[in-house]
Parts: C-alpha cells; structure tokens; sequence
C-alpha cells in the first residue's frame, strides 16, 4: 500500500503534466492557474487509494482521480464568484484576475474536461462510474444552492444543516471513494459500503471543522478562530444555541446577530460565553463522534484484509483528531 502521502503526491505529478489548448487563451489558462494553486489533493488521493485497497492497478486510476480535483477545483471556480473572493489558497481568484464571465466559462470546460477524464475508465464499469459521478456533482450543487438559502433563512434545523453538508463536502469523498473502489475490481456492495465511510467521515470531519472554529487554536488550525462567529455562518454550533438558548441567553444571542455595528473580538468572546453555558461544544462533539462511528461501522463490514480496514481506520483518525 502507498503512503496516502504517495498518492497525493502522484496526482500533483499528474495535474502538472495536464495541457490545455493555447486558443482562446482566456477560456482555458484560467484552467491551468487554478489548477496550479495547489491544495491536499486529498479527494482524488481517496479514490486512487480505494483502487489500491482492492487490489487494483492505481495508473488505471489516475485519470479519473484527475477528473475528481479538475471538478472540485470547478466547483471552486464558482464559489469564488458566488461569494465575491478576492483570493483562493493566498492568490488572485480567476474572477479577479480575469472577469466573472471567463470565471463563468472556464468554470464550465472545467465540468467537461471531468467528464473526459472520468470516461477513461474500462468501459464495463463506465455507466457504473458516471452514474455515480453525476451524482456526486448534482449534490454539490444542491449542498451549495441550500448553503446559500441557510444565509436568509432563520429557522435551520439541525437535520437540514446536517444534510447540506453531506451534500456540499461529504458527497464527493464518497464518491471518490466509491468509484476508486469500482475501478480497483470491488464488489458494489463493498464500494457502496466505502461510500458510506467516506460520506459519514466527511460529515463528521465537517463538524470538526464548526467546532475548531470556535476552540481551535488559530497557530495549528490554520485560519482565524471565531470567523464563522463574525459572519454569522449558519454552523451546528449556532444552529444547536438558537435552539436550546432561553431568556437572556436567547435574547443576549439575537441581539448579537443582529447587531450590524460590531467589535469583532467582543463579539466573538460573547457568543462563545452563551456556547459554553448551553454546553453546545459538548453536543457537538457528540455528534461529530456519531457520524465517526458511523463511518466506521460501515468500514467494518467491507470485505477488506483487516490490515487495509486499519489503513483506512488509521486515515480516518489522522483527519479527525486535529490539535485545539
């Protein structure tokens, strides 16, 4: 088995020896710039690691691994211009450097040089493979459409937050994982399962993430600890505390949301007192550690070797204990 490390470094190999035409200049080197940005390249790492877990040969793998980051960088494209970013990873968004329609129709050569890619596949799994792949990328456009409704909407329930998500982050680790393991030679069954794992590890590692916002330590988790707060992100932490907050509590957390003038330190020291007196870190950890427990269930009944169902158990421990 390849160090996971290995194979993120192979696809970074494999994104650097990705061309392009050079006409029409401004449809496809905003492609190249994006894709040269960098990031984990953890979501087509997953895949090609699926296929090794099955047995299968990772170079089969590559081009549908490529064509998962050539979508998720896509789908990245979008989100810049939805939110109006001015940087991606520390450098100019492809809206900024170029303009929003090149960003529009970039974005959308992006989407169909994924497809390509991804029908490299042997054709007796190729229906399989785009199924799930259409999938995949239909939910990251209803998790991001319903991400963006939460913004107006006062009255998210947990339930709905939880499926957003899944839909906007975890679908696509599911997939990855799902159509590694097709190309690796498993049994649906079994790749539905590493679905499962991969979708119920993306929601937990989700939540991971809404909690480090607000405990984390700034110098390890990497970003500024209380943005969500700031902005009023619509997280399962606010959403449990608007929940479960009464009297002062209730009124103390409106008033804080509502406030358009702010001092951004005091407002987060606010609202993380009212969380630490409903509590709300502990529920989130809880539920963090039931969709972890999920996840794991469903490794635990794949038809593995249990020295790959610990690779993976490995993996999923290494991406949700995270200092804070």
């Amino acid at each position: 088995m390849n160090k996971l490390s290995d194979l993120q470094q192979m696809i970074s190999d494999a994104v650097n020896e990705l061309t392009y035409p050079e006409h029409p200049g401004q449809l496809y080197e905003p492609i190249s710039y994006i894709l040269s940005l960098g990031g984990k390249r953890m979501r087509p790492a997953l895949l090609l690691m699926a296929c090794e877990l099955f047995g299968g040969d990772v170079t089969k793998a590559i081009s549908p691994a490529l064509a998962i980051e050539v979508f998720h960088n896509f789908t990245l494209m979008h989100d810049d211009i939805m939110d109006n970013a001015p940087l991606r990873r520390g450098k100019t968004t492809v809206h900024e450097k170029w303009n929003q329609n090149v960003g529009i129709l970039s974005g959308d050569v992006m989407l169909i040089e994924g497809y390509k890619l991804m029908m490299q596949v042997d054709n007796s799994i190729l229906r399989q493979v785009l199924d799930i792949f259409n999938e995949t990328a239909v939910g990251v456009c209803e998790g991001q459409q319903i991400d963006m409704e939460f913004e107006q909407q006062h009255d998210v329930r947990i339930d709905e937050y939880i499926n957003m998500i899944r839909l906007k982050t975890a679908v696509v680790l599911g997939g990855a994982l799902r159509i590694g393991a097709l190309i690796g030679g498993a049994p649906a069954k079994d790749a539905a399962l590493l679905s499962t794992f991969g979708e119920q590890l993306g929601i937990a590692f989700q939540l991971q993430d809404d909690i480090l916002d607000v405990y984390g330590d700034p110098e390890k988790f990497g970003k500024l600890v209380g943005g969500d707060i700031i902005s009023n992100k619509k997280t399962y932490l606010l959403i449990k505390a608007l929940e479960l907050a009464k009297g002062e509590d209730a009124a103390e957390l409106s008033n804080l949301i509502n406030a358009t003038k702010f001092d951004n330190t005091e407002k987060v020291a606010a609202v993380t007192r009212i969380y630490n007196s409903l509590q709300i870190r502990q529920y989130a950890e809880e539920a963090m550690q039931a969709y972890a427990d999920n996840a794991f269930n469903a490794l635990e009944q794949i038809n593995l070797p249990e020295d790959h169902k610990q690779y993976l158990h490995d993996f999923a421990d290494g991406l949700l204990v995270r200092e804070n």
